[in-house]
């Protein structure tokens, strides 16, 4: 059954409380003096994880039967070397960029995941005998949730609660980055978030901020410095130093970064925020900030028409261009030394149903493929469970078959796995995953040891 707001809050809290006690007892992952960083690719809309991989050998003819006029041809698929959870592969052919990371074993799949609240089938959830999710199916709930809120006042995401629980040597400044207004997933409880533009200009306002000697700038330097009796305008005022510190700070960084030599394939933003990124993030290292997370969100994949095709909106064009900056982003990164310090994950709200919708498109789904790529990963392979492509088969939760695929993951694994690796105290983990008490497995084999 779909829980209501009071009922996921009781199994959140419940959660949460079970570990209050004894978070500091361990040590966490990380060496001293080390850096590592978080990137979060979200794509906006809901990506149809369906046809980026997709099976080559028996199950091919479940996917053409379910994806009708949505199903990639065969031959039209790039070739995945060696089977991997229990199917051969091939990837969506704009995803062309990606395949030699997957075969240097740096990029890998994470199968039929998405935000659960225990574990359940299809046919427990079409009995009312399992909790799911509330509001599935809503872009911008399932957004909020599968990113860590908790639907409640508390609008904290899960990197951004995890940051906050770091052993202190990790802690620091700019560790919570986004470069627009979308920030749930680096929302902390108490931290501020940070603005990474990915133009990289200087400017805050009216001021550039790498000319503190003009006019607009001592400006706001001098209200950076304000102070009040009246508790609201403090905050205001302590809000306001700190954002402007903060964006100095970045300025600052961004004009000592050097611009990577690989061709991310466009101007698009997508491109250009990588490359932007890829630059600063060793002057960030050798700042010695020790861990940060950058949440990017891009692209429009609500396809519910036009899903094929050449045209800007299209899936197809948009994972051309993505995937292209990706590989590019993964370069830079290795050429710049920063090889294995970097993991970058891919992720959407919800996947999309596998029978087609009207005028070429697909309708929200829930289960989906994410994909994660850097150095520290175990790529070369899937995690998890591939599902049935059956409508109405044993994955399919839809009463009206339409093949809208319980996961059989959870993201909020996902995150666990990744924020042990930032060095989140395995103690601390249900203080930032909370509905992690359900589920007897609380991490992922996706990096390696």
């Amino acid at each position: 059954m779909s829980l209501n707001r009071r009922q996921w809050l009781a199994r959140c809290a419940a959660g949460g409380l079970a570990t209050g006690l004894g978070a500091w007892s361990l040590r966490g992952n990380a060496a001293p003096g080390d850096y590592r960083s978080l990137v979060v690719i979200y794509l906006d809309g809901g990506n149809d994880g369906s046809d980026c991989l997709v099976p080559t050998d028996g199950a091919y003819a479940d996917y053409a039967r379910c994806r009708q006029n949505l199903a990639l041809p065969k031959e039209s698929l790039l070739a995945l070397p060696a089977p991997t959870i229990g199917h051969s592969f091939g990837l969506h052919p704009a995803l062309g960029p990606l395949r030699g990371l997957y075969e240097q074993g740096r990029l890998g799949f994470i199968a039929n995941v998405g935000p659960l609240v225990e574990p359940c089938t299809a046919a427990s959830i079409l009995a009312g005998q399992s909790d799911v999710p509330p509001l599935l199916g809503s872009h911008s709930d399932q957004t909020a949730i599968v990113q860590g809120w908790g639907v409640s006042e508390d609008q904290s995401g899960w990197a951004g609660r995890g940051l906050e629980l770091l052993p202190a040597r990790l802690r620091h400044g700019l560790s919570a980055l986004t470069w627009s207004t979308h920030r749930t997933l680096v929302q902390g409880r108490r931290s501020p978030v940070s603005y990474f533009d990915p133009e990289g200009s200087s400017w805050w306002g009216l001021g550039d901020l790498l000319r503190p000697q003009e006019a607009g700038m001592q400006m706001l330097a001098r209200m950076a410095q304000w102070q009040s009796a009246n508790a609201y305008e403090a905050e205001y005022a302590r809000t306001f130093s700190t954002g402007f510190s903060d964006a100095t700070a970045v300025a600052k960084a961004m004009a000592q970064a050097q611009t990577p030599s690989q061709d991310f394939g466009s101007n698009d933003r997508i491109a250009t925020g990588l490359r932007r990124l890829a630059s600063v993030l060793p002057v960030f290292k050798a700042q010695g900030l020790k861990r940060q997370v950058f949440q990017l969100h891009w692209g429009g994949f609500d396809t519910h028409a036009n899903q094929r095709g050449s045209g800007s909106t299209t899936q197809d064009a948009q994972l051309d261009l993505l995937a292209k900056a990706l590989a590019a982003f993964d370069a830079a990164n290795r050429a710049s030394g920063m090889d294995q310090e970097v993991v970058t994950l891919v992720m959407t709200e919800f996947g999309r149903t596998l029978r087609p919708g009207s005028g070429g498109g697909s309708e929200h789904g829930w289960g989906n493929h994410w994909w994660l790529f850097g150095g520290p990963v175990a790529g070369g392979q899937a995690v998890g469970t591939f599902p049935s492509l059956v409508l109405g088969g044993p994955d399919d939760s839809d009463g009206g078959k339409n093949g809208r695929l319980v996961p059989s993951l959870s993201s909020d694994q996902v995150g666990a796995t990744l924020m042990e690796w930032l060095g989140l105290e395995s103690a601390a983990l249900l203080d930032v995953f909370p509905l992690l008490a359900n589920f007897p497995t609380k991490t992922l084999p996706l990096l390696r040891a």
